[in-house]
């Protein structure tokens, strides 16, 4: 690495992605101009393919087989420990189903953001595209959300429709979603960083 560039990534953000599967947020973030490194991806599935996208790029992969632990938020700690010793600036959730407790929500406050396919407060949970799908809405659609301690229910930041075409199958509506957030979710991630927030 030369100088220049070791100089430049000294002045990126540090950031840390939490997933728990295919990963096609989690490559849509790493192939953005964003002003960040990508500098973790923690993973509760050793076998998910996201794992094989993150060696893919050269980017360092923790591996948390939470059943390894006593407890969820002892699993966490481990995690944090991780995190501080990298000195990440702040997590992106993409795709990850677990929920975040109080250990690493104190130590990254409004520093950890998730990615919902639904249009919050509506349809929130491991279903989005389901519920909505099921509930007959004429559009639905993505959400980018501050993580708290309840389920989805963070401070909202981002917000774009989708609409459900009288014809789709949920696998339709699926995909046009995912389009969206693959190019939603970086958007927003700049914006954040541009106005200082994260």
């Amino acid at each position: 690495m030369s100088q220049s560039q070791s100089l430049r990534d000294n002045r990126l953000k540090k950031v840390a992605i939490f997933a728990s599967g295919n990963g096609t947020n989690f490559e849509a973030i790493v192939n953005a101009e964003l002003p960040i490194k990508v500098s973790l991806l923690v993973c509760d599935h050793s076998n998910a393919n996201v794992v094989q996208r993150a060696k893919n790029h050269g980017i360092p992969v923790l591996c948390v087989n939470f059943r390894d632990f006593d407890s969820k938020a002892a699993a966490e700690k481990f995690i944090l420990d991780k995190l501080l010793s990298t000195k990440i600036d702040f997590i992106v959730l993409a795709g990850y189903m677990r929920i975040v407790s109080p250990v690493l929500l104190d130590s990254y406050p409004k520093k950890i953001l998730n990615l919902h396919p639904a249009l919050l407060p509506k349809f929130p949970g491991r279903h989005g595209i389901e519920d909505a799908y099921n509930a007959g809405v004429e559009t639905t659609g993505v959400t980018v959300h501050f993580v708290d301690a309840g389920i989805d229910t963070g401070k909202i930041i981002a917000q774009q429709s989708v609409p459900r075409l009288a014809d789709d199958k949920v696998e339709d509506l699926e995909n046009r979603i995912h389009k969206v957030e693959h190019v939603l979710y970086p958007k927003t991630i700049l914006d954040l960083i541009n106005r200082g927030e994260i």
